[in-house]
């Protein structure tokens, strides 16, 4: 009497949701995931969804309905509402230039720039640059939260220290002043910490940590010496899964992020996939690095297309722009990174 083998039935698909945290968390989902863990805002985007800047910055309906169109537009596994690298600093005391529709937030101050102390002002997380983020992220739970993923944003005390000092000025602080630079960042540091766990309470899936210890900029040992202890200590305090950005060429430091205790490393095109793979050694898993320059905001959909499966081929676990999207990157070439993972 023959036996015969009955085909096992294909996996059903993953809700969006599932998919990348799947992925994240070091599990095989049912496709590649696509997101990105930084902002997706372009005008096209803003056009689409009616959600403008600068309103959308300080106002929580609109930054709700930009974000969304991530996921419901772009086709995106996440939602990111959080667009601008001054929420936190906006809060501390940085006078704000809060952009326009085509431009990004700044700053027009540094208030620790000649500080020999570094007083965190009380009530900052009564701000109206904090509570857009914290009602956003209610908004979009109460919306998507059952089918993508929401992540929140916190900057690192060494992005805050570019801020409330002033980049050069830190910079030049930690070579010539460490003391100082050591005393800065400490007292930064409970504002990352603060913040996630605030967004985590508002309904947020994961926490991005960005904070540009730049390569280029900052040496690894650096990185090691200031910095590395600092997220060995926030990163289990965010309260759920937690993806580290830092910008630039950081092949040389991967193997120091992947002793923090993070989940995942957003990282750029200039940094070395095959070398990061091996440094991580599992401890963590790898998110972007299409280039928004050279692709994204220059090329076509087919190139976008090309590139993608590059990254596919080379081993990226959810694939994502490098960085923050250029406010002029079409909606098309952004779809194209989802055709790609769906090949």
């Amino acid at each position: 009497m023959s036996s015969r083998v009955t085909p096992s039935a294909p996996p059903l698909p993953l809700s969006p949701k599932r998919r990348f945290l799947t992925a994240l968390l070091g599990g095989r989902p049912d496709r590649l995931p696509v997101g990105n863990v930084v902002s997706n805002a372009t005008m096209e985007l803003m056009q689409a969804t009616g959600a403008w800047f600068p309103q959308a910055h300080l106002d929580a309906q609109c930054m709700a309905a930009l974000a969304a169109g991530g996921h419901e537009i772009l086709g995106f596994d996440t939602v990111m509402p959080v667009f601008s690298v001054t929420q936190e600093v906006a809060a501390l005391g940085c006078e704000m230039d809060w952009g326009r529709k085509d431009m990004m937030p700044g700053t027009h101050s540094q208030p620790f720039a000649q500080a020999a102390h570094f007083p965190i002002p009380p009530g900052w997380m009564e701000a109206p640059s904090i509570q857009t983020v914290l009602q956003a992220i209610t908004l979009l739970r109460r919306q998507l939260g059952d089918r993508a993923v929401i992540v929140g944003k916190v900057m690192g005390p060494w992005s805050l220290s570019y801020h409330m000092m002033g980049v050069e000025n830190f910079l030049i602080c930690t070579i010539e002043e460490p003391d100082r630079a050591r005393r800065c960042l400490e007292a930064l540091t409970p504002v990352p910490v603060a913040f996630a766990q605030a967004q985590m309470q508002a309904g947020a899936d994961i926490i991005c940590l960005a904070d540009h210890a730049t390569g280029g900029m900052v040496s690894p040992q650096a990185y090691q010496e200031l910095l590395l202890p600092i997220h060995r200590k926030i990163v289990p305090q965010f309260g759920g899964p937690v993806v580290l950005h830092c910008c630039g060429n950081t092949t040389d430091r991967v193997h120091l992020f992947a002793q923090t205790g993070i989940d995942g490393y957003h990282l750029e095109s200039q940094v070395d996939l095959p070398t990061a793979r091996q440094a991580t050694q599992g401890k963590m898993r790898l998110l972007g690095n299409i280039s928004n320059t050279r692709v994204l905001l220059s090329g076509t959909p087919e190139q976008v297309l090309a590139v993608s499966r590059t990254a596919i081929a080379a081993g990226i676990d959810i694939l994502s722009p490098e960085c923050a999207v250029p406010l002029t990157v079409t909606i098309r070439n952004l779809q194209a990174l989802v055709q790609a993972a769906e090949m």
